[in-house]
């Protein structure tokens, strides 16, 4: 009997525990990115009354004879299953979708969590907005390109962070003119190139039919633009066609022509004849000279300075930002890690684990790849508990402690009794 109380107290005990995981659980049901905990048992100490025995002679085997001394805790594990995703449209709202976790780093070391609501501090470096602590990854450099293979450190996006101006190096020439057109017809287009401060400048190209299959093409500034001008010798050529309609020759300089512009302002001129500083060329091999209306297209690259306004974060966690002038560009990498035995992972509290000797050294990358899953922005992680589950568990907590608290009732009335035989 005093057997039965103590392994009934084991009962209670483990029960108690079973009881505090569920609460646990229950309590962090809309806890972002929470994984819920399950409770295992098994039993202890058995006390063995009879051994076993072999066949002997004519009798059989003799099976042992044993009394458990009760139950204890086997483990707690994590259930790092998917939790639903739940769309919010903040930009800095990041979920995965698959395995892995999200590092985080205070500056002494790192934690992992699956809880991606982060926000940008104002240093411009990404942070869980509750903790403090900086989202890890990697820094575009002035490229664009990004070094995996480095520590990952913080990632900042500088709102507000001013490019300079890139100068037009090359401007292209496309479209159609009218094979049918008279001699003496016109089409014009206008071509907007950038002086090395971002200036824009509009350059008018007129196109003259001068003879068969030949046009005249002359480039103007714009009246307004009192500070640039064209070089008479470089503003004017001609195109020929061959009588298929493509471009043969292109004076005065086959196959492309180049543009001298010069600048009052104090800019460096966007397209340069100096051949020593590999000129630009202002192509017309894209030309043609087919039936239908004239209809020329000028393009050219460069672009003016422009400020940061937003970003965006694609499924591989690139950070792209996109600028006041319509540029965009690289800034930077979210790092991912993975783990051979998740479940292995401490939790430390505020939504994150670190690792411990049963989880393994993290696996860092990019998301996406190996085993790490992707990355989807404007939506959030929700816990992974399953309150029917969870009330169902609940309901078997409660009847297992009070089957123990009966086993306790009735050892105590059995001892009573005992006691009473003697008066």
């Amino acid at each position: 009997m005093l057997r039965s109380m103590f392994s009934a107290i084991s009962g209670l005990r483990g029960h108690q525990i079973m009881m505090d995981v569920i609460g646990n659980n229950i309590a962090n049901v809309n806890t972002v990115g929470y994984k819920s905990g399950r409770i295992s048992f098994q039993d202890i100490l058995s006390q063995t009354l009879r051994g076993a025995t072999s066949p002997n002679g004519g009798l059989g085997s003799i099976n042992p004879a044993q009394i458990g001394l009760g139950m204890t805790v086997a483990g707690i594990d994590v259930l790092h299953t998917q939790g639903n995703l739940q769309s919010t449209g903040k930009l800095t709202d990041m979920a995965i979708q698959g395995d892995g976790f999200f590092i985080l780093a205070d500056g002494a070391r790192q934690y992992y969590t699956r809880d991606g609501a982060f926000d940008i501090a104002i240093d411009g470096t990404v942070v869980n907005p509750a903790s403090g602590l900086k989202v890890q990854g990697w820094q575009a450099d002035s490229s664009g390109a990004i070094d995996t293979t480095s520590a990952p450190g913080s990632v900042q996006i500088p709102i507000g962070q001013r490019t300079t101006a890139l100068p037009t190096s090359a401007a292209e020439l496309r479209g159609n003119l009218d094979a049918a057109a008279a001699v003496g017809d016109t089409a014009t287009t206008t071509l907007t190139v950038f002086d090395s401060l971002g200036v824009s400048h509009s350059i008018k190209i007129t196109f003259t039919k001068s003879a068969a299959n030949a046009w005249d093409w002359a480039a103007t500034t714009d009246p307004t633009d009192t500070e640039a001008s064209i070089t008479a010798a470089t503003s004017t050529g001609t195109l020929t066609f061959t009588s298929n309609g493509l471009i043969d020759t292109v004076t005065p300089t086959l196959p492309t022509g180049t543009l001298s512009i010069d600048l009052a302002n104090g800019a460096t001129s966007p397209l340069l004849v100096d051949a020593a500083v590999d000129p630009p060329t202002l192509d017309f091999l894209q030309m043609t000279q087919f039936s239908g209306a004239s209809e020329p297209v000028a393009h050219a690259n460069g672009f003016t300075s422009g400020s940061l306004v937003t970003f965006a974060v694609g499924n591989g966690g690139e950070i792209t930002g996109v600028y006041s002038n319509g540029q965009t560009e690289i800034l930077g990498q979210i790092a991912m890690a993975s783990f051979l035995n998740p479940a292995g992972l401490l939790r430390a509290g505020q939504n994150t684990f670190q690792t411990s000797s049963a989880s393994g050294s993290p696996s860092i990358g990019r998301p996406g790849q190996g085993n790490r899953g992707t990355v989807t922005t404007g939506a959030l992680e929700m816990s992974n508990v399953d309150l029917a589950t969870q009330f169902t568990g609940m309901i078997t907590a409660q009847r297992g402690f009070q089957a123990n608290g009966r086993v306790i009732t009735s050892s105590d009335e059995m001892l009573q009794e005992l006691v009473n035989l003697k008066r």
